[in-house]
């Protein structure tokens, strides 16, 4: 009997048919992160490079905010190839010479094969970035180029702390240069001097930096510098002067105004050609000066009463006829709102047989306190300068011959003492033998004992 096909023999297992028809499995789709990847690398590859391409040349530009940008996009070896240029946005300005961008602002200079060259005007800090040079070539070639504006300082003001100041004081003033890019650099000048970093003279904030802000792309300086002022200061420019490459010689200046206490000067009217003598005519006048003007000028004498017939008129002392009384110091003496100054002048006051001239008289100025002398006008009040040079050398002479005179009375007391103890010596010894004796030769032959009495009385004789 035939077995069935669907019967199997003893002993082996049957394996499973493949249908005749069945469809390929599909394909396993790449990641997402992977395609991205291919899609970036297939679009570079059809960019151009950035940067300096084989045939295309431009240069970066820096410019004045409100002034004109020129941009310029170069070939090298042109085939007649396209030249387009885009803005920051990639917007395309020109394309040949033809102006897709509506911004007026842009204006065709120049257009060949070989250049495109293009002018921007009333450049704001808005048109800043780079601009994209392309050139449609096989592959096409892209090259950029930077525009950088500089924004000179809105404004520059100088701001002092005291409007007037007293000589001696110390005041502060701060120099701000609102609003400019990149940040500016202050100097400071005194006149036409300018001041450095001197810790006495000139003190920048922030341990010699000045103070920087900055709001948004723009830049705030201030700097600030402290002097201590002299009189000599009145009515001298500070000058506050920025260096910044958008503008030159910008600077402001602020008038110094200081007040000091009167600077006294006297004068005689009428020099006299010698020494004053009794019977002279003396007038002085007191030259000040001060700010502010001096109210009070004075005249009186410092160690004495005004004598009665001394005439003072204002700045003006008047002595018609000099004598010995008149001898002693006059002041005159000057104050305003910021002090009192006084100067002194010695009077001496000769014989008019007179022949030598005692010790320099003259000016002594002194400031209210009192704290040092100005001896810049001291003069002789008879002769002058020659006086004083004469007067010291009668001092030396005077001290020598003094000392020359008490050596010798030294001299002459040490020899009288010397001379009178041996003269009473010889008396004492030449009386020891006369009162036995008859006369002087034989009271010195007895005075004690012949010989040697003998020789003891030559050796004094001698």
């Amino acid at each position: 009997m035939a077995s069935s096909p669907s019967s199997s023999s003893p002993g082996r297992t049957p394996r499973p048919r493949r249908p005749r028809h069945a469809a390929p499995a599909p394909a396993t789709p790449p990641p997402p992160g992977l395609a991205l990847l291919l899609l970036t690398a297939a679009a570079a590859a059809a960019l151009l490079p950035t940067g300096e391409g084989q045939n295309l040349f431009t240069e970066d530009v820096t410019v004045v905010e409100g002034d004109i940008a020129t941009i310029s996009c170069r070939v090298k070896n042109s085939d007649d190839s396209v030249i387009q240029l885009l803005n920051p946005n990639r917007q395309t300005i020109y394309f040949r010479d033809f102006r897709p961008l509506k911004d007026s602002r842009f204006q065709l200079v120049n257009f060949s094969s070989s250049e495109l060259r293009v002018s921007l005007t009333n450049v704001s800090i808005s048109d800043e970035g780079r601009y994209f040079c392309q050139l449609y070539t096989d592959p096409p070639q892209e090259i950029f180029m930077t525009i950088t504006v500089l924004v000179p300082p809105r404004n520059l003001v100088i701001d002092i702390q005291k409007d007037t100041a007293v000589e001696g004081e110390e005041i502060e003033l701060n120099c701000t240069a609102m609003a400019s890019r990149p940040a500016t650099t202050i100097k400071w000048y005194k006149g036409s001097t300018e001041l450095t970093g001197s810790p006495l003279l000139l003190r920048p904030l922030h341990d010699g930096k000045s103070e920087v802000e900055q709001w948004s792309d723009m830049y705030t300086v201030t700097s600030q510098i402290s002097l201590t002022v002299k009189r000599e200061d009145d009515g001298v420019p500070v000058v506050c002067e920025v260096d910044h490459p958008a503008v030159k010689d910008l600077q402001t200046k602020r008038y110094l105004d200081v007040m000091y206490k009167p600077q006294i000067r006297v004068s005689q009217l009428l020099p006299a050609s010698g020494p004053t003598r009794e019977g002279d005519l003396l007038d002085l006048l007191c030259h000040v000066e001060g700010k502010p003007e001096p109210t009070d000028t004075t005249w009186f004498r410092v160690d004495d009463e005004m004598p009665p017939h001394v005439t003072v008129s204002g700045s003006n002392l008047h002595i018609s006829s000099l004598n010995k009384s008149d001898n002693g110091t006059y002041r005159c003496e000057a104050s305003n709102e910021v002090g009192k100054s006084f100067v002194d002048y010695m009077l001496y006051v000769y014989d008019t047989t007179a022949a030598t001239e005692p010790a320099v008289h003259g000016f002594t100025q002194l400031p209210n306190s009192a704290e040092e002398l100005d001896y810049a006008d001291l003069s002789d009040s008879r002769a002058g300068e020659e006086s004083a040079i004469t007067a010291v050398d009668h001092a030396v002479i005077g001290g020598v011959v003094a000392v020359v005179v008490f050596a010798m009375l030294c001299l002459l007391i040490i020899l009288g003492r010397y001379f009178a103890r041996h003269k009473g010596t010889y008396f004492t010894h030449e009386a020891k033998g006369a009162d036995d004796a008859a006369d002087a030769d034989t009271a010195i032959i007895n005075a004690e004992g012949g010989q040697n009495n003998s020789e003891e009385k030559k050796e004094y004789f001698i």
